[in-house]
């Protein structure tokens, strides 16, 4: 596919600069993407129609969660999922920031002193998982890629200790074997070959269950395409696909760690333990959609 810069796509739409960079950065332009500060759009983009003063209710959970996010509104569905979301999936893999430590983030984008040492990788990875949310938000009607799992990856580790490293390739794949719960994953060299195998496989069907939203988490995380960071993408990408195919999404919480990662670990012998992990996830965030009176 080639692509135009925004000079070039502002000429043939006959619109401004800086209008082209807002629809780029409101996710309105599908497939279009940063290379450093500079926008990369498919030569073939439709210019998005303008958006009417009086809009309509929103009717599915991916409307609220973009009404909100576009108003900043505070105290509503996405400032709960930002928080949540942000917080338990960090927590799962060692993050000692407390909820309200992360909410308080959130809100003030500072970070209260404590009686103990806090992590400057937990803070800036807390941040950066802010970002990821608004990018799955943003981009949650777009086919998974490995251009959208890469940059999933590449601004949650922005920034943090890693990213410093020689060894750890942030926003690629990775460079060095690891394990998962003692288990081995995929190699580094066979690693980009089964992603795009298995987004192949899983892209081929229009429409995904819960089970095959599911099924594509127990395969990413078995391939561990990267040198960390794969549950938090992982879930990130599980939360954006429920938002694509209208299916409620789920929050793994502390409580439910143990089940999950059982989950993952027994899938292929039996599938009902993850599922009904998720299920248990699913009921709770469909409470939280009945007190905001969100449709699902």
């Amino acid at each position: 596919m080639k692509y135009c810069s925004v000079a070039e796509i502002a000429k043939k739409w006959n619109i401004s600069e800086r209008a082209v960079r807002n629809y780029c950065a409101q996710g309105r332009i599908p497939d279009a993407f940063l290379t450093g500060k500079t926008w990369n759009i498919p030569e073939n983009a439709e210019k998005p129609s303008r958006i009417p003063r009086a809009r309509k209710t929103p009717e599915t959970l991916l409307e609220y969660l973009r009404r909100e996010q576009e108003s900043k509104l505070s105290g509503g569905i996405y400032h709960k999922v930002q928080i949540d979301l942000t917080y338990n999936s960090n927590h799962i893999e060692g993050s000692r920031l407390t909820h309200d430590q992360t909410r308080y983030i959130f809100e003030t984008n500072t970070i209260s002193f404590t009686d103990h040492a806090v992590s400057v990788d937990d803070v800036v990875e807390t941040a950066n998982h802010f970002r990821c949310i608004d990018m799955i938000i943003d981009h949650a009607d777009h086919l998974l890629s490995e251009r959208f799992i890469k940059q999933l990856h590449g601004t949650l580790k922005a920034g943090t200790s890693d990213s410093r490293k020689d060894w750890f390739a942030v926003g690629d794949y990775k460079r060095l074997p690891n394990e998962v719960g003692g288990r081995d994953t995929t190699l580094p060299e066979h690693v980009a070959a089964e992603m795009r195998d298995l987004l192949a496989c899983y892209n081929a069907a229009q429409k995904k269950t819960l089970e095959d939203i599911i099924d594509f988490h127990v395969c990413f995380e078995s391939i561990h395409p990267f040198q960390d960071g794969n549950g938090r993408v992982g879930r990130l990408i599980m939360f954006k696909e429920c938002l694509r195919h209208n299916i409620v999404p789920f929050i793994i919480s502390e409580d439910l760690k143990m089940f999950y990662y059982r989950g993952l670990h027994e899938w292929k012998n039996e599938t009902g333990f993850l599922i009904d992990t998720c299920l248990t996830a699913q009921d709770r965030f469909k409470a939280i959609l009945d007190y905001f009176r969100i449709p699902y």
